[in-house]
């Protein structure tokens, strides 16, 4: 079985806490039993080795069931319990997925047997006809167009996770059906850490959950920890036990890494890397508050060819469902990030297909929203590009009010603001203001045409 090794882990850890779910503590013995009684199911409804859903948010019951169903050989598509409808059906169709499975009562089941409109997917019928070796199917979060379906091979993912980290209490803050919290997940399970799942992705629940499980660890987005910095939410809990924050899934702005590191500089904060494509890959920062970081594998080579990076390593996806393949033909993944290598270090400078071009010069996102952002005015910011006949492209940016303000004096106090901190061409050229969200559920800007977003006023 695939999951033999996480098996004998489990049964070493025993009475130890696994998981934390609703105020109750779940052992790993417990938590072994129910992977064994999930894949028994598994087996008597003859799914082993076939293409399912796992349609669950965080709890005891879902993480036994995920690791039951790769270790009996199935595909997985994990999704969010409360995705759209919508959304849900549109994967369904893409893959081609016949059963649907969830928990109901503790026990995994089927939910709905789905008449196929199709033929399955060459990779994941591929897949399927290998037998044993299982998959897994992500969805990219689309925040900044289509979601791409990543397709990974479970023997190769979870090999990734024989190698132990120190075992700790951790939030798993990313989506259940995000490459993120997979990856904390299993990593925790495999190490014999504890999962303290939280309520909602709020600032205020997970300060509470830090204070009052000793939580060590949080991996989490720049986005999220922009808004515990602008909320103060952590002053009225104890955050002592707090080790190490991770941050990755989007650019960190210079400005949000220094103001973090000002107000927690105990913490040891580090940038991970990783994406659906990859997974999450071990890093190393150059120092602290370092945009600057390594990646700490010997399975993993890195380039930067023409201003893109490249990753080659056996972990990666196999390929795409709905999109052309990424690799070069040697292999390499081609992953779409602007960086430059600095002293043998990397810099993530922003996704190509965010890059703003004004009349052949680049601009990133990342930079102008970190300096909008310092602005006591600004909530949040969101910056895009917009057709311009004159440059090819303007910059625009949609923004969240902090403080009551019109148009024409916002206009005119981000002109004044940023005329010493960057060059004219990236000073927003539009301005929206909006009463609607910017941030998806995953804690991520959006970046994609915000069309449902209510307006306020806009401006040129």
């Amino acid at each position: 079985m695939l999951n033999q090794f996480l098996l004998e882990r489990f049964a070493e850890q025993g009475q130890q806490p696994a998981l934390i779910w609703k105020d109750q503590e779940y052992s790993y013995r417990w938590l072994l039993e129910q992977v064994g009684i999930m894949s028994k199911w598994i087996t008597a409804e003859g799914l082993a080795g076939q293409l399912v859903t796992l349609e669950e948010d965080y709890s005891p019951y879902a993480a036994a069931a995920l690791v039951a169903l790769l270790g009996q050989g199935c595909i997985v598509l994990p999704m969010d319990r409360y995705l759209v409808e919508a959304k849900r059906e549109e994967y369904i169709q893409l893959a081609q997925v016949k059963w649907r499975l969830g928990v109901e009562e503790g026990k995994l089941c089927i939910r709905q047997t789905c008449e196929l409109s199709g033929e399955v997917p060459v990779l994941l019928s591929s897949l399927i006809q290998e037998g044993g070796v299982g998959g897994l199917v992500l969805f990219s979060s689309g925040s900044t167009g289509v979601s791409k379906a990543t397709v990974h091979r479970a023997d190769r993912l979870l090999h990734g996770f024989r190698r132990q980290i120190r075992p700790l209490r951790t939030i798993p803050f990313m989506m259940f059906d995000h490459i993120g919290g997979v990856n904390t997940m299993l990593q925790s399970l495999s190490s014999g850490g504890c999962l303290c799942i939280i309520a909602d992705r709020s600032p205020e629940e997970v300060c509470r959950t830090i204070e009052k499980f000793r939580v060590q660890a949080l991996p989490v987005s720049p986005t999220f920890m922009n808004l515990l910095l602008l909320g103060r939410n952590d002053e009225g809990y104890d955050l002592s036990s707090l080790e190490v924050v991770s941050y990755g899934s989007e650019v960190m702005p210079e400005s949000v890494l220094a103001a973090w590191n000002r107000r927690y500089p105990q913490l040891r904060t580090i940038q991970a890397y990783g994406m659906s494509e990859l997974g999450i890959l071990p890093t190393r920062s150059k120092e602290p508050g370092s945009l600057l970081f390594s990646i700490q594998d010997e399975g993993v080579k890195y380039r930067v060819v023409e201003g893109e990076l490249q990753i080659h390593t056996e972990t990666a996806m196999i390929g795409y469902l709905n999109a052309p393949s990424p690799f070069t033909e040697d292999g390499w993944l081609r992953t779409g990030d602007e960086a430059v290598l600095e002293q043998g270090y990397i810099r993530i400078l922003g996704r190509r297909s965010e890059i703003i071009n004004v009349g052949g010069r680049k601009v990133y996102p990342a930079e102008v929203e970190g300096v909008l952002e310092e602005m006591e005015c600004i909530e949040a910011a969101v910056v895009s590009g917009e057709q311009s006949g004159i440059t090819g492209q303007r910059v625009k940016v949609t923004i969240r009010l902090a403080t009551e303000c019109t148009l024409t004096d916002l206009r005119r106090s981000i002109w004044e603001y940023c005329q010493d901190k960057l060059p004219s061409y990236k000073i927003p050229q539009k301005i929206v203001i909006t009463q609607g969200a910017l941030v998806s559920s995953r804690m991520k800007k959006i970046r994609k045409p915000m069309t449902s977003i209510p307006f306020v006023s806009a401006g040129k």
